[in-house]
């Protein structure tokens, strides 16, 4: 057999190629463009829609939040659990999709909603203390008719 130099290199440099790509599935890495959640799912309800939202409950799934995102699927968003009731604020850096916000009391019930616009530093913040918010896709609360005073269901599932 006479493969020479050149296929010893090539196939040294497959089994690299290989090797790195492995690791990488190994790692779990999947891009910031993505639908796919990455983070816990839950699921909650308003009226009569359900809703299957990523939990960013550490302050860094919190800072993340949707950035990059180019799609969410139909019902899906973001719920975002503070350690501590307070008036905190949302805005749209890096962030490509228009969302909308509610913030929601201890009880789930909506104090304010805010449509926000993409990629803005626009801070949007609770009328009052909160632990919770939930981003949706932008208009989606008003597009159901879900307003202020109305009650946001599964918090308590989550908050175990």
């Amino acid at each position: 057999m006479v493969f020479g130099w050149g296929f010893a290199a090539r196939a040294r440099r497959a089994g690299w190629v290989v090797c790195c790509a492995v690791l990488v599935w190994l790692s779990g890495w999947r891009g910031t463009v993505t639908a796919e959640p990455l983070l816990p799912l839950v699921t909650l309800r308003a009226g009569l829609y359900q809703i299957t939202a990523e939990l960013a409950a550490t302050q860094r799934a919190r800072e993340q939040g949707l950035m990059f995102r180019t799609v969410l699927p139909p019902n899906h968003g973001m719920l975002f659990r503070f350690p501590f009731p307070d008036r905190h604020c949302m805005w749209m850096k890096n962030t490509p999709l228009p969302l909308a916000v509610a913030f929601l009391d201890d009880a789930g019930r909506i104090v304010n909603i805010a449509e926000m616009a993409p990629h803005t530093l626009t801070p949007h913040c609770a009328a009052q203390p909160v632990r919770w918010a939930l981003e949706m896709p932008g208009g989606w609360f008003r597009e159901r008719g879900i307003v202020v005073g109305m009650r946001i269901h599964g918090l308590d599932a989550v908050d175990k």
